[in-house]
């Protein structure tokens, strides 16, 4: 979203106001939101993607649509090329011009009705980005660490930036306002639905992410570059979805999140809800006035009036922000998109594994919404949260459902890549760490995932790592598993010792491992091992939320990686002997009692190196001491 800066819009505005869309000016009110050009006009008028200062798809058929009066012959010219079409009865028209290739040259759209005229100047031909997922994709550039060197040197005329306004509701939207939005989150309105010519003044309330992607592409390749965001925080995955492809899921955990929904919003009765709300407002003024706090109530406080919507028009409800962010720009030419998300289905106990089965279905929604089966999609992994695991804390640190979010996205991107996709690519972003669920460390998420666009997408493969290191074999030998690497050497911050792996015999009880490379240094081979654990079978790498893993190759991070199978839930039975009184899913109470028994185990551990240290050195003490 971007924050209402009056130097930055007003030469923008003023071009708009000469479209036939603009509205009048009104005063911005606190809460109010305020529509400047209408989803779809009176009259001749297009798709509000199409403004100035846009970019179009390169090398794809131009399509172009909008409405008039039926039967209202409508004729479009981009540069040299016309193309004519007659309103339908439901008021729609669209064309479809021939590609063309890239160019910076600036050009004009003319769209010519029975009476009215629309020109769309300083359009470029490029490619054209979606980002896609929640908060840590619209993350903007200006709270990021460095965010402010990144505002003052955005000279890129070529790059152009659009921010889809966050429409909600199951009906599919064919279009979005103009508008500027309020937010209770961030106490400030928003610009939604402009394109921004890429400059300080613009970009600052940019996703840092989807900027930086730009900027590393347009440098590389000097390509025009038009990002479109189109993410929205605290949103769940089943909501990016079309409703109808859902329903075809037949796994038990999707049919109980729709059956869920359903009889949330079958049971939502709006006239209970006022009357609780009327109470709740009584409730709170006479609690007030009871503690003798009548001044802290405002002036102009006033029992709520409206009659909420409700879990009908909640944006996580299943298919809605397909239905009000993405179906709006189907049929739209785009080059790809990128994703970030996963922090809100981490919060649901296994939500893992619904996301495993609807993820796959979501890139193909995607990709057929914007008629190309190919589409580049480049997934980038969940982000860090909460405390860094350590030695200290390393057990009480893996019974974390984001670790498999990430661990599910990742497996996504690889079985897109064994069936022969390579259009899919991913990026690590639990190194960037923070302890916060918004990581600042957002302009390396951006390049990592720039890379994998610049070689894959664009051919500037020399000397650009994106692919994570990866295990090719894994074997138990004396005592230690033996993992093989793939398909390049992997190093360790400065040499240092190899952090990140825990290994576990039979009974699934893993510990932190000494990690060594091969013999003579070989850096394709990791040998794991612990003293207490004497047969293992099963090892885990960066298994932490906020994990402790330091290899990488090439600043790429080895990633989440495991040979077990077991839930959260098994570890609960594991850790504790008891089973869960729901199979598969824990209870709050249980999440605690499963925490208490990992912090045991690790304050066991402890005490036991604790023991071996002290030993070696009263026995190396000992000696000294017989020696003199």
């Amino acid at each position: 979203m971007k924050r209402i800066r009056y130097t930055a819009w007003l030469a923008g505005l003023i071009s708009l106001l000469v479209l036939s869309q603009a509205g009048a000016e009104e005063k911005l009110e606190r809460g109010k939101d305020r529509i400047d050009v209408p989803a779809i006009g009176a009259g001749l008028c297009m798709h509000n993607l199409f403004q100035s200062d846009m970019v179009i798809q390169r090398d794809k058929p131009i399509r172009i649509w909008g409405w008039a009066e039926p039967g209202e012959n409508v004729s479009v010219t981009f540069g040299d090329q016309t193309q004519s079409a007659t309103a339908a009865a439901d008021l729609s028209w669209k064309v479809e011009l021939p590609a063309l290739p890239a160019s910076s040259e600036p050009h004009r759209l003319v769209v010519q009705g029975k009476a009215k005229t629309i020109k769309l100047e300083n359009i470029l031909i490029g490619d054209v980005w979606l980002l896609g997922g929640q908060s840590n994709m619209e993350f903007p550039i200006y709270k990021v660490d460095g965010g402010s060197l990144e505002i003052a040197s955005a000279n890129f005329k070529n790059i152009r930036l659009f921010t889809v306004p966050q429409l909600n509701g199951p009906d599919y939207k064919k279009s979005f306002p103009c508008l500027y939005q309020w937010s209770d989150w961030e106490s400030e309105h928003y610009r939604q639905g402009y394109w921004d010519v890429c400059s300080p003044a613009t970009v600052s309330q940019m996703s840092a992410i989807g900027y930086i992607f730009a900027r590393r592409i347009h440098m590389a390749t000097q390509i025009p570059i038009g990002v479109i965001d189109t993410s929205r925080g605290g949103t769940c995955i089943e909501a990016w979805l079309p409703l109808e492809l859902l329903k075809t899921i037949d796994t038990p955990e999707v049919k109980a999140v729709l059956s869920d929904w359903d009889k949330q919003v079958v049971a939502f009765n709006p006239q209970k809800d006022l009357e609780a709300r009327i109470k709740q407002f009584h409730d709170w003024v006479a609690s007030m006035k009871a503690q003798g706090r009548e001044k802290e109530i405002p002036a102009n406080s006033t029992p709520p009036s409206d009659l909420r919507p409700g879990p009908a028009m909640d944006m996580n409800r299943p298919g809605n922000c397909y239905a009000s962010m993405i179906a709006p720009l189907a049929g739209f030419q785009i080059k790809g998109a990128i994703w970030h998300q996963g922090f809100n289905n981490a919060m649901v106990p296994n939500g893992h594994v619904m996301y495993y089965q609807v993820f796959t279905k979501m890139i193909e929604a995607w990709r057929t919404a914007f008629n190309d089966p190919k589409m580049p999609f480049g997934i980038i992994s969940l982000c860090t949260a909460g405390d860094p695991q350590d030695l200290d804390n390393y057990l009480e640190m893996i019974a974390d459902e984001g670790i498999y979010i990430r661990e599910v996205q990742y497996k996504t991107f690889l079985d897109f890549q064994e069936a022969g996709d390579k259009n899919v690519g991913f990026a690590s972003s639990f190194d960037q760490r923070r302890a916060w669920y918004h990581p600042q460390i957002k302009i390396p998420v951006g390049e990592r995932i720039a890379g994998w666009a610049l070689v894959t997408q664009y051919g500037l493969s020399s000397g650009i790592r994106w692919l994570p290191p990866m295990s090719k074999e894994m074997r138990v030998e004396g005592g230690k598993i033996i993992l093989k690497m793939v398909p390049f050497e992997v190093g360790t911050h400065n040499d240092g010792p190899i952090l990140g792996f825990a290994i576990a015999g039979k009974d699934g009880k893993f510990q932190p491992a000494k990690a060594e490379w091969g013999d003579k240094g070989d850096r394709s081979v990791i040998v794991l091992s612990s003293p207490l654990v004497a047969e293992p079978v099963y090892y885990r790498h960066a298994w932490g939320r906020n994990p402790l893993a330091n290899l990488k190759a090439d600043g790429i991070p080895l990633d989440t990686l495991r040979n077990d199978n077991w839930t959260v839930a098994d570890m609960y039975e594991i850790y504790t002997g008891k089973k869960s009184a729901t199979p598969n899913i824990l209870n709050g109470a249980e999440v605690r009692v499963l925490t208490e028994a990992l912090k045991a185990e690790d304050v066991k551990r402890r005490l036991k190196e604790a023991e071996t240290f002290m030993k070696e050195h009263q026995d190396a003490a000992t000696s000294k001491a017989a020696h003199n």
